[in-house]
């Protein structure tokens, strides 16, 4: 009788490499065995073919709670399954509760924990008025990273946070081994931008970029990584849509700090002059999407090696929020979970890169930044059997057709994938089929990080 609960065969991708003949070896949950050539014998086998067999991607950007009784965990970790995520980090920002205090992130654990479909992992914050009073408390609840932001969208459920309170809350940060992630926006630089775009009468799709200029990235991208560099902290900048945000990063990190930086996949995809024209408030995002020039700089940073991680920023707004003609009136954010892993291989087919990239870029490093790099982000011995299968049959996206998504619109409608997800596991366990997501509520764990220092 066979050691292995569940072999997989298929063209087997990890960070460094690609089993073009390979196959994945599964008992009690976890990776047992890697390997190319004939596959030893399992209670069940399931082989792929040509499609590729990848970790599970750990989307680094969820937001499942920014608009109360709409998505919630529920929808945002079946979207997950659907696309091959077996893990998100979920955002702090939650309509009506701020997760700034141990009981607050313990209760949004213990709430998610009922919903998930997919493992999670949680972030925690800092109200401007309690600095790091409550770090130490949310990193014993199991925070796996911390969120600011320097620029205020809200007083209460999106605050922005002083210089010097950052400074406080990275120091202690570093203490406990996580990262301070940054929303990387200069108020005082975007606040005067849109008085000026106000002002001019500008209201369509362009007063939105013309709102948040490129320098207010750069400017903000540049704080945190020196209270970084002055904290020892590990700075982390959670979208960048600009060239300059990565040559920031890699300056910071030559100089022996640990800096890292983060491309959204709409940065990625998406660019102001086609997409924001065609689909105004629905491709609304801070930061916003850049000219196509911009995006071409994003991807050469890309195959440089200079970005860290890429992620969706994902929320999921309910149509009336994302359709104002004023431009500056509507939310911003877009769904992405369905769609990561298809659209970052379409990027790299495109490119002659190897898919070897998105293993590393959605999987591995997300894993290591996060600490939770012991059971997640690898197709390794010892690692939880977290798998996604990426076939090679191109379809056209359609977000309303699959019944995945709790929103039937997504800027990415339309798209020509060449990669769709097939099957998707958590643990060894099937949690998409290809057509349904298997996985119930509940079903997903909470993560927390092993590496932090308690």
């Amino acid at each position: 009788m066979s050691d292995f609960d569940l072999v997989l065969t298929g063209r087997v991708v990890d960070a460094d490499r690609i089993r073009e003949k390979g196959y994945v070896a599964i008992r009690d949950g976890l990776v047992a065995q890697l390997g190319e050539g004939t596959p030893p014998s399992a209670r069940q086998r399931q082989d792929f073919g040509s499609a590729l067999v990848l970790p599970g991607a750990i989307d680094a950007q969820v937001h499942s709670r920014s608009q109360r009784d709409q998505e919630d965990f529920l929808w945002s970790t079946r979207s997950a399954a659907a696309g091959g995520v077996t893990t998100i980090i979920d955002m702090p920002y939650d309509d009506g509760m701020l997760i700034c205090t141990g009981e607050r992130l313990a209760r949004k654990a213990r709430e998610a924990a009922e919903q998930a479909r997919v493992d999670f992992a949680l972030y925690g914050t800092v109200h401007p008025k309690d600095g790091a009073a409550h770090i130490a408390e949310m990193v014993a609840a199991g925070a796996a990273g911390f969120k600011f932001s320097t620029f205020g969208t809200h007083p209460e459920r999106f605050p922005r946070i002083a210089p010097n309170v950052l400074a406080e809350c990275f120091a202690e940060i570093a203490r406990q081994g996580l990262i301070a992630g940054a929303h990387n926006e200069d108020d005082e630089t975007v606040r005067a931008a849109e008085a000026a775009v106000r002002g001019s009468g500008i209201t369509d799709w362009r007063a939105h970029g013309l709102s948040r200029p490129p320098l207010a990235e750069a400017l903000a991208t540049a704080q945190i990584y020196e209270i970084g560099a002055a904290t020892g902290c590990s700075a982390h900048i959670v979208h960048c849509s600009i060239g300059r945000g990565y040559e920031l990063c890699r300056a910071y990190r030559q100089q022996g700090f640990d800096t890292t930086i983060e491309a959204c996949i709409h940065y990625l995809i998406l660019d102001e002059e086609n997409d924001v024209a065609r689909l105004g408030g629905k491709a609304k995002i801070n930061p916003p999407l850049r000219p196509r020039a911009e995006v071409e700089a994003l991807w050469r940073h890309l195959e440089a090696g200079n970005v860290t991680i890429v992620s969706t920023d994902h929320v999921s707004w309910s149509e009336n929020r994302k359709t104002d003609p004023e431009m500056l009136n509507n939310a911003s954010g877009v769904p992405g979970l369905e769609v990561l892993y298809a659209l970052l291989l379409k990027g790299l087919s495109e490119r002659g890169l190897s898919p070897t990239r998105a293993a590393r870029l959605l999987a591995a490093n997300p894993a290591k930044l996060f600490r939770i790099d012991r059971h997640k982000g690898a197709l390794a011995e010892g690692r939880d059997a977290d798998i996604v299968v990426m076939a090679p049959t191109p379809y056209r996206y359609d977000p309303a057709a699959s019944g995945h998504n709790v929103v039937g619109w997504s800027p990415y409608e339309g798209i020509e994938l060449p990669y769709r997800a097939v099957a998707t596991f958590q643990r060894g366990k099937p949690v998409f089929d290809g057509t349904t997501v298997l996985a119930e509520p509940g079903d997903g764990r909470f993560v927390r990080p092993s590496g932090a220092r308690r």
